[in-house]
């Protein structure tokens, strides 16, 4: 069985990368009125929906985290780029 990530008030309990703690984190964003908000605590990254700060929250590792930076910066996000476009 797969242990999924929980979510509490606190912070967000990943199985394998530990607590993500919800308290300590000043989200922010690359623009006014962004959609994606970035928070970095100790050394884990979470990244959430600005429009649903209630909403689930990606937690990343530091390695996670250059991984994902890295296929942006090369365009492997890119609509034309997946699988299934986006509609």
């Amino acid at each position: 069985m797969i242990e999924r990530p929980t979510h509490d008030s606190a912070g967000v309990n990943h199985p394998l990368k530990g607590t993500f703690d919800l308290e300590r984190a000043e989200w922010r964003s690359s623009a006014a009125g962004g959609d994606i908000e970035v928070a970095f605590v100790d050394e884990l990254i979470g990244m959430r929906n600005a429009q649903d700060p209630d909403g689930p929250v990606l937690v990343f590792t530091e390695d996670e985290w250059e991984a994902f930076l890295a296929g942006a910066k090369d365009g492997e996000f890119d609509p034309e780029e997946l699988e299934t476009p986006l509609t």
